[in-house]
């Protein structure tokens, strides 16, 4: 009796084959750092470099060490995505040197100075120790929200008529043009045309908040075009046309299907745009001017705002420079916290507002 042996078919082959490729532990990116950076400190402390040195060889290290044994354990295709992934990590790294550099310098200069008395007293009658950004405060508020009440409507309606009504039109691309180069132009442009549109109206000399409002829409009302209009762009046009089914007016269909389903981007647009003005200090300084006293005027009188109290703290020199400086710290680190509060808010404003989905 003789016995047949049959051969493996292709079923046990596949069965064989392992499910998964070999793949480094989760922790291989953290190990290879170690090792890399551990390397490059002991070249450092042998040859005598500095900080500087030390961490480049690291990272060049690092950028040969998990990619090789990536090639070795996983295959070409994963050390090609490691090395590549470590290129991104490295690059977001080093743009968050300056940031946290620059709000580390604020935080730990300008914390000691904000007191209750800081914030709620104005520098008049102030020379040495003493006196607050108050004044500066009440401006930097009147002359955003004159600013801000000034470019939305334009803003948005122009917006509005780019993508609505001026599709082909000559009109909508000489708008597009004049809004493009508006974008670019320098901030101290818009206060020399501020200072020279109402110089003409009343006369030399002139200083007073609202001009340092109009300056601010200038720089205001390209961001708020912009941002409207790409929020618009965003909308379906099956909603419109599905609001034209249904015998809805266009400039009904606008403020009651577009708009509504735009609001959260636009929102979002025009409190962006009020943070990037905020910080704003060569219009200010041409049109609005400095004082020390608080004005709640924006039609008469000088205006202080942050920005240029910050300037004319660290410009003015003498015996109380030290008093000086030390308060431009403080007023920093306060038009710092505004500004990321307004940042936070339209975060917050854009996810309330976005359009619902699911059922």
């Amino acid at each position: 009796m003789s016995t047949t042996i049959t051969p493996p078919g292709p079923q046990a082959d596949r069965g064989s084959l392992p499910l998964t490729n070999p793949q480094l532990p989760a922790l291989a990116p953290v190990l290879a750092a170690v090792i890399a950076f551990g390397l490059a400190a002991l070249a450092g402390i042998l040859l005598g470099w500095g900080l500087v040195g030390t961490l480049v060889l690291g990272w060049l290290l690092l950028l040969v060490v998990l990619p090789t044994w990536s090639l070795l354990v996983e295959g070409e295709r994963r050390s090609k995505d490691r090395f590549v992934t470590t290129l991104v990590w490295s690059a977001f790294g080093v743009a968050m040197i300056p940031l946290v550099a620059l709000i580390y310098q604020v935080v730990s200069k300008g914390a000691a100075v904000i007191s209750t008395e800081f914030l709620t007293y104005s520098m008049r009658g102030v020379l040495g120790e003493g006196g607050g950004i108050y004044h500066a405060l009440i401006g930097t508020f009147i002359v955003t929200t004159c600013a801000t009440v000034m470019s939305v409507p334009i803003g948005v309606m122009a917006a509005i008529y780019l993508v609505e009504y001026g599709k082909g039109k000559k009109l909508a691309r000489y708008i597009t043009f004049l809004v493009d180069v508006m974008t670019g132009i320098p901030s101290i442009v818009a206060g020399l045309f501020a200072f020279a549109l109402f110089t003409l109206i009343f006369g030399p000399a002139i200083r007073f908040g609202f001009g340092g409002a109009v300056a601010l829409s200038v720089l205001m009302i390209p961001i708020v075009v912009r941002a409207t209009e790409e929020m618009l762009k965003l909308v379906p046009d099956e909603l419109r046309e599905a609001s034209y089914a249904l015998g809805v007016p266009k400039w009904r269909t606008i403020v009651k299907v577009v708009l509504p389903t735009a609001l959260g981007g636009i929102v979002t647009g025009i409190t962006l745009a009020i943070a990037r003005v905020a910080g704003e200090t060569a219009p200010l300084l041409i049109i609005a001017g400095t004082t020390t006293s608080a004005n709640f005027n924006p039609f008469e009188g000088r205006m202080m705002t942050l920005p240029v109290f910050i300037y004319s703290s660290v410009t003015t020199g003498g015996k109380y420079a030290a008093e000086n400086e030390a308060r431009a710290w403080g007023a920093a680190l306060v038009l710092v916290a505004i500004v990321m509060i307004l940042n936070l808010v339209a975060r917050v404003v854009g996810r309330v507002f976005a359009p619902k989905t699911g059922r």
